[in-house]
Order: C-alpha cells, then sequence, then structure tokens
C-alpha cells in the first residue's frame, strides 16, 4: 500500500514546528527517523494531513552537558548516540541499553527522541529514560513544561503528549564515575523489541548501595520503575543482598500479559531470573544469584 496523501512541511526551528502542529488541529505528525512512522503510513494506520519534517532544525539534535546531568536532543541518531563520548562516560546504562535498540542499519536512521516519545513498553530507550530518572522537555505554541520520565507514559504508545506539542529534549541527571550498570534482556531474536528486559544503574559507597535507579520493559503497558527492588537495596550493605529476593520484589511491581510470543507467567519467570543473575554479576554476589 501506499500512504494516504498529505502536505509535507519541514520547519527550521522550535517555534515554527509548534505553530504547525497547533494549526494543525490533530492532524499533524511528527517524522523524525520514521523507524515506525513509515510503516504505519504505508498500511494507512496513521493518517496525518500534514507531515512536520524536524530533521531541518538545528536545536533538537546533539549531546551537551547541562547543568546536574546530560541532554540530548530528540532529533539525535542513535548511531551517533552510541559514538558518543559524554554519554559513554556519563550515561553507560543507556550506551549499553541503546545498543540493543533496533539494528545497525535502522540506528542509523532512527532518533533516541522518536523512541522515548513513541512509548512502546518493549522498547528500551523509554525503560531506560524511567530507570535513569530523566526529565523530558516539551513545547508548543503555548509554552514549555517538564515532565519526569515516569510520568511520561500513560499506557501503550501513549503518553502525556498533547498533538500539538513537540520534545525538545531529554535530560538525564548526573550519576558519578564508576556507577554500574544493569542490563539484561530476553528477545526472539537480537534486534527484536523485548520479551522481558531490564535496564538500570547502582551506585556503591563503602560497600553499600546509596542510590538506585531500574527498570522493566516488556513486564506492562508502559515501562515500569522496579520501586520495590531499588527500596530493598537502597542503605544495604553488599553482604546482606539476597539477590533472589530483590528480585522476587522487582517482579511484584510489574503488570506482565499474555500474547501471542509468551505468556504473562513466562515473563515474571524469566523476568525473576535475569534479575537475580544481573545484579549477582553486578554486585560480584555470583555465588549468590
Amino acid at each position: 500500500m501506499k500512504p494516504a496523501p498529505f502536505d509535507y512541511v519541514r520547519p527550521s526551528g522550535i517555534e515554527e514546528a509548534c505553530r504547525t502542529l497547533a494549526e494543525a488541529g490533530g492532524g499533524a505528525t511528527i517524522i523524525a527517523g520514521g523507524q515506525t512512522l513509515m510503516p504505519l503510513l504505508n498500511l494507512r494506520m496513521s493518517q496525518p494531513f500534514i507531515l512536520v519534517d524536524i530533521n531541518g532544525i538545528a536545536d533538537l539534535k546533539g549531546v551537551s552537558q547541562v547543568e546536574g546531568g546530560t541532554r540530548i536532543g530528540p532529533a539525535t541518531r542513535q548511531a551517533d548516540a552510541l559514538k558518543d563520548a559524554t554519554l559513554a562516560r556519563h550515561l553507560p546504562a543507556f550506551v549499553t541499553a541503546l545498543g540493543h535498540v533496533g539494528h545497525y542499519q535502522t540506528r542509523n536512521r532512527g532518533t533516541i527522541g522518536g523512541s522515548v516519545a513513541l512509548g512502546e513498553p518493549a522498547a528500551e530507550m523509554p525503560a531506560t529514560a524511567v530507570a535513569l530518572g530523566a526529565r523530558i522537555e516539551i513545547a508548543s505554541v503555548r509554552g514549555t513544561r517538564t515532565v519526569a520520565a515516569d510520568a511520561f507514559y500513560l499506557g501503550p504508545y501513549m503518553t502525556v503528549l498533547e498533538t500539538d506539542e513537540l520534545v525538545t529534549g531529554i535530560v538525564y541527571p548526573d550519576w558519578p564515575d564508576g556507577h554500574l550498570v544493569l542490563f539484561r534482556e530476553v528477545a526472539q531474536r537480537p534486534g527484536d523489541f523485548a520479551l522481558v528486559g531490564m535496564v538500570g544503574a547502582l551506585v556503591l559507597e563503602g560497600g553499600t548501595v546509596t542510590r538506585a535507579g531500574i527498570a522493566w520493559f516488556g513486564m506492562g503497558a508502559t515501562p515500569i520503575r522496579a520501586r520495590q527492588a531499588e527500596a530493598a537495596l537502597l542503605g544495604t550493605a553488599l553482604d546482606r543482598i539476597d539477590p533472589q529476593a530483590v528480585a522476587r520484589a522487582a517482579v511484584a511491581d510489574t503488570a506482565p500479559f499474555d500474547d501471542h510470543h509468551a505468556s504473562a507467567e513466562y515473563r515474571r519467570t524469566i523476568g525473576a531470573r535475569i534479575f537475580a543473575r544481573a545484579l549477582a554479576e553486578t554486585l560480584d554476589l555470583r555465588s549468590a544469584a
């Protein structure tokens, strides 16, 4: 099939893009990388009147250090982010998760903001934003606002974004040098969306966990913060951590579902196993896993 007819607009600035979205009255769709949108257009599952191409807006690209964190422009290509030295140093969990997004070819076109804003519950980037405590910057003709990542997602492919709003940046707070990375996912094939996945970061000081940010993907209708596991880890000395018990607490926060790929029970069982192994290996507690 071919897409339904639409007008094409390539604004040169954020203000022009927001004005176009507002004037379209909900009939416009943003395109950046188009890795998900193009198939939807071709299948006519999405039929916007106007396609707003944000690739010409320089302010929406690149990685920069800001007060308290690292800011990524939403139109930054995934392949470019993988090679960025700032992200490699300050957000190793982000880079680890990004390496599992799609394939080499799709990462050359796919964007960070596209993945974050799409809200696919089994994708790595939304969960990483939740785990690391990211803040999502949003603009429209009505002004700007910032939303915490764990309040951004409402359901599968549903976010707090209004039809006239544009994501203008994702800010990840600073994590100290040397913090630990948690990441595991189970997928049918490399590059597929995960059946079960978890991502996070831990800070150890004096043999005690002093900071934890962990989230699931593929374990519910949205990325899910593993709050009970974080609470179980915070303030706990290494020799008192039971990876199996923490994993059970982590799974208790999830709401997996049955589909034609896997049952909810499979997701719970495998989720607990990969969580316990990731935690034990990261904290060098392998004998306890």
